[in-house]
């Protein structure tokens, strides 16, 4: 069987731009929410959000191709970038046929559909972009991707709402294990902090509307939750078979062990309220990793600050982790920088990579009040030190979609 693992991180956050700047935040326990900057919220009840700052497209691409491509592509092509340095992979050099791009995303160009929206209507259709449909699609980072590095291997756009990039990430690690890709740039990127995406969840009361007190907004398992906070940015990992790395002497970061999708057919929008769904991803991961339960040492969680979600995922580990449910680590990376939607799991997977690296986990911010309901080793408020060799990363999306990556410490 082909061993996988990971080689490079490019990560565009609420909190940093780059690996070190979010490591860093991350490590600090630094908050990501505001205030709305990104249009104008004044008439919404929502007017919070985790917006990636200091941002300038033009860094990493020239004004024209900014202008003819959504935030969305923008934020996935400065990822996918850093990823690519931070693997010192040579993409001249690869076999272009066997180097491929999955990057998901939820929500796709939605800001670019907004402002064509308005344009149709306050001046006409004739006046829509003629780069409209390019621009909205959700396949078109990773087909820019691939472009940019000339990558004309297995090529996957997956949209399974907020478990996109971390089925995206499941899916490339298959590709690899098959054989039909060495190299692919994976991950996921969300530009969804827009007027319409905002409005939208905030009609299905899943917003926080702690508009008061931004800082405090997002805080996954405790008893004074009221709803996630929309987020956005890019995660993308350079997934790479064993031995093509060997061979040219990479950093490897951690081994892609096991990979767990499931579907609750409960509801739309709804988790199953036990978490079998959630149960049943998570075991199948473990389970092809080759691992117990025992085996895992922390648990990266989909952790959205949401009441039904989180006390589904809480039923759902204690259920297959027993007597060390309320024992092993758990921590939620939500609770810093919100929720990136279909780039929240990429996000998540870098910072599991780096808990591996460097023996530090980081917190779950926003801990005052546990939750009974949620009686979990949340890892509260401070980072802990603590030897970290096998990780789940849990990725729960609107429709029952369940995805679960298994990481682990390269061993030789």
């Amino acid at each position: 069987m082909r061993r996988v693992v990971i080689t490079g991180v490019g990560a565009v956050t609420p909190i940093g731009l780059g690996k070190d700047e979010y490591w860093k935040a991350l490590e600090e326990g630094k908050n990501g929410v505001g205030l709305i900057t990104l249009f104008d919220a004044s008439h919404h009840s929502v007017k919070i959000a985790a917006e990636v700052k200091n941002f300038n497209p033009e860094d990493w691409m020239d004004k024209k191709e900014a202008r003819r491509t959504d935030r969305v592509l923008h934020l996935a092509t400065a990822a996918a970038d850093m990823a690519v340095k931070d693997s010192s992979l040579d993409v001249e050099s690869l076999d272009k046929n066997m180097f491929g791009v999955y990057i998901g995303s939820g929500e796709g160009g939605i800001g670019t559909i907004e402002d064509n929206f308005r344009i149709i209507y306050e001046k006409g259709p004739t006046r829509v972009s003629p780069f409209l449909v390019p621009m909205m699609i959700a396949n078109m980072s990773a087909a820019y991707v691939a472009i940019r590095f000339k990558a004309k291997g297995p090529n996957m756009a997956v949209i399974t709402a907020c478990a996109s990039s971390i089925n995206s990430m499941g899916e490339a690690y298959n590709c690899i294990v098959r054989g039909d890709a060495d190299v692919i740039l994976s991950g996921g990127s969300e530009a969804a902090v827009t007027s319409m995406a905002t409005a939208g969840f905030t009609a299905l009361k899943a917003l926080s509307n702690r508009n008061d007190d931004p800082e405090h907004a997002s805080r996954p398992f405790d008893a004074g939750r009221d709803g996630f906070v929309i987020g956005e940015g890019a995660g993308i990992l350079v997934f790479e078979e064993l031995e093509h790395a060997k061979k040219r002497g990479a950093h490897i970061y951690a081994e892609v062990k096991g990979y767990g999708l499931t579907c609750d057919a409960y509801h739309i929008t709804a988790p199953d309220p036990d978490g079998d769904g959630a149960y049943r991803a998570m075991a199948m991961a473990v389970r092809k990793a080759g691992w117990s339960p025992d085996d895992v040492d922390l648990i990266n969680a989909h952790g959205t600050s949401t009441p039904l979600n989180d006390k589904m995922e809480t039923l759902a580990i204690k259920r297959l982790f027993g007597p060390r449910g309320d024992k092993v680590m758990v921590q939620s990376t939500k609770s810093m920088i919100g929720h990136a939607l279909g780039a929240a799991g990429a996000l998540e997977t870098i910072a599991s990579l780096l808990a591996i690296e460097k023996g530090i986990v980081h917190p779950t911010i926003n801990q005052f009040d546990p939750d009974p309901e949620c009686a979990l080793n949340t890892v509260p408020n401070k980072s802990v030190r603590a030897d970290v060799k096998k990780v789940i990363v849990n990725n729960f999306g609107f429709g029952g979609h369940n995805g679960v990556l298994a990481i682990e410490r390269f061993e030789d």
